[in-house]
């Protein structure tokens, strides 16, 4: 089974789409989510997995099914984490001024490539940290 990677982006109104990262040759299908928050976003997005899978079967056409790789950019997981980390939290982490993560948040500027870089390895540098707890 092909696992498939899956967007998850917020948009300027704090909604959220998901939409399947995939060039349209490697599937016959397409799915995508939205959701006023993640988790209603993903709910949207399995729940059109499962109507397309049976309108298939409806229509007696193969359907390839897959397995799914959420991914969340950068500025979106900033956003969705903002009332969890304080940006001197994630500043400590990501060693990014607090500053331009503010801006990164408020989604006034988007991070380039080096800084994105940055944000992910800190992050995955504390994620590691706390996968070690006890």
């Amino acid at each position: 089974m092909k696992n498939i990677r899956s967007v998850i982006e917020r948009a300027k109104d704090g909604s959220y789409s998901i939409y399947m990262d995939i060039d349209v040759k490697d599937l016959s299908y397409f799915i995508t989510g939205t959701g006023e928050t993640l988790e209603k976003a993903k709910e949207d997005f399995i729940s059109g997995y499962e109507e397309m899978k049976a309108y298939y079967a409806e229509k007696g056409k193969h359907f390839e099914e897959v397995n799914f790789d959420f991914k969340i950019d950068v500025v979106s997981f900033l956003s969705y984490y903002a009332t969890v980390f304080t940006l001197s939290g994630l500043s400590k982490i990501t060693g990014i001024a607090k500053g331009q993560l503010s801006h990164y948040v408020t989604g006034q500027n988007k991070p380039n490539a080096k800084n994105e870089e940055k944000i992910l390895n800190g992050l995955r540098t504390f994620g590691r940290d706390i996968a070690q707890l006890g």
